[in-house]
C-alpha cells in the first residue's frame, strides 16, 4: 500500500496494492500498522459508517468540535466521488485551506482525515457507497459544519452547472466567518 501525505499536513491518500486475475480483485483497503507507521501515532477506529447517496447528493462540510473531534479513514465501496477536506486547525500553516480528491470503486484510494478537519463529498455516479472509520462516536451535541459554498473558502466542487441536493441541515450550515470552533 502507497500511503502519501496531501498538503494539509496529517491528511493521507491510501492507495491499495491491487491483485487482480481471472476470479475478480483482492485488495487490503485498511493495514492498522503501516498506516499508524504514517500518522506516527496510534489510531483505534470505535465506529464504521456507511452512506448511501444518489448522483448529485452533496453532504458535508461536516465535523465533531471538542473532545469528540474524529479522525476518519473514508472511501467509496460502489461509485465516484469528489471528497473535499478543510483544514479547521487554528495553529496549522494550512488552516482554512481545503484539498480535494475523486474517489472511486475503480481508484480505490482512501482517504485519511485527520482530527481538526471539516469533510464533504459530492456524488457524481447514479450510486454511491461511501464507508467511513471513525475513532470517535457520533455526538450530536458536537456535531458541526460549513456551507460547501462558503466563497471565503472558494472551493471549485466541479458543479459544471449541475444543481446539487442538500439536506435542510446542510443548507443553514454556517459561512467560515461565522464558524465557532
Amino acid at each position: 500500500m502507497k500511503i502519501t501525505e496531501t498538503q494539509l499536513k496529517g491528511c493521507f491518500i491510501l492507495e491499495p496494492t491491487v491483485y487482480e486475475d481471472e476470479r475478480g480483485i483482492f485488495f487490503e483497503s485498511y493495514h492498522k500498522t503501516n498506516l499508524e507507521k504514517a500518522l506516527g501515532e496510534t489510531i483505534n477506529f470505535v465506529q464504521d459508517n456507511i452512506s448511501v447517496s444518489k448522483k448529485r447528493v452533496l453532504r458535508g462540510l461536516h465535523f465533531q468540535a471538542g473532545k469528540h473531534a474524529q479522525a476518519k479513514l473514508v472511501q467509496v465501496v460502489q461509485g465516484e466521488v469528489l471528497d473535499v477536506v478543510v483544514d479547521l486547525r487554528r495553529q496549522s500553516n494550512t488552516y482554512g485551506q481545503h484539498f480535494k480528491l475523486k474517489l472511486s470503486s475503480k481508484n480505490r484510494k482512501s482517504l485519511f482525515i485527520p482530527k481538526g478537519m471539516a469533510h464533504g463529498f459530492l456524488a457524481l455516479t447514479p450510486e454511491v457507497i461511501f464507508s467511513y472509520k471513525c475513532d470517535s462516536h457520533y455526538q450530536k451535541e458536537s456535531e458541526r459544519g460549513i456551507r460547501y459554498n462558503d466563497p471565503e473558502l472558494d472551493i471549485d466542487w466541479e458543479l459544471k452547472g449541475m444543481h446539487v441536493i442538500l439536506s435542510p441541515k446542510d443548507l443553514q450550515l454556517p459561512l467560515w466567518q461565522d464558524l465557532q470552533l
